[in-house]
């Protein structure tokens, strides 16, 4: 089994933060870490390079924190309210998704990539639901979705709905 060390450019999940050298496969490095541009050869040129850059990089992960953190507490109090064909026990005849609430975020004028809400599985059920979105490593902000059932439309009307 081949090992390379690399020097992460990016954060990559169950791997390392930016800055961190790493032993990975050779096939992953070569195949997926440096063509998608998420990490170098840890030579030590590209070492003395990330060294340099580290203080902008400092700057930049604080920036991306505020952010996050700036976006949380919009998303904190945020409500989504979908309607959706159900049946009688309450069981939809579709489902909300990941893109339905990011979809619905985006028309709250709150953007925020589908890949970051963290939905375990897609709501098929008519409820409250408290879906947790991961906008940093940090941060993890909580929104509120409520599914109702269409023939409930007229009770719901109070209620901003999206779908």
């Amino acid at each position: 089994m081949a090992m390379m060390e690399l020097l992460l450019k990016e954060n990559v999940e169950h791997l390392g933060l930016r800055g961190d050298i790493v032993k990975v496969r050779a096939g992953y490095g070569r195949n997926y870490l440096i063509p998608k541009g998420l990490a170098l050869m840890a030579t030590r040129a590209n070492v003395k390079l990330i060294e340099r850059e580290r203080q902008r990089l400092v700057k930049l992960a604080e920036a991306e924190l505020a952010a996050a953190q700036s976006l949380g507490e919009k998303l904190s109090g945020a409500t989504l309210t979908f309607q959706r064909k159900a049946g009688e026990n309450g069981t939809l005849y579709g489902s909300v998704t990941s893109m339905d609430i990011a979809e619905a975020l985006a028309a709250q004028q709150l953007e925020v990539d589908r890949r970051r809400i963290a939905l375990k599985e897609t709501i098929k059920a008519l409820g409250e639901y408290e879906v947790p979105v991961k906008l940093h490593r940090d941060v993890v902000a909580s929104v509120k979705v409520i599914v109702v059932s269409e023939a409930a439309a007229p009770a719901a009307a109070a209620a901003p709905a999206t779908e």
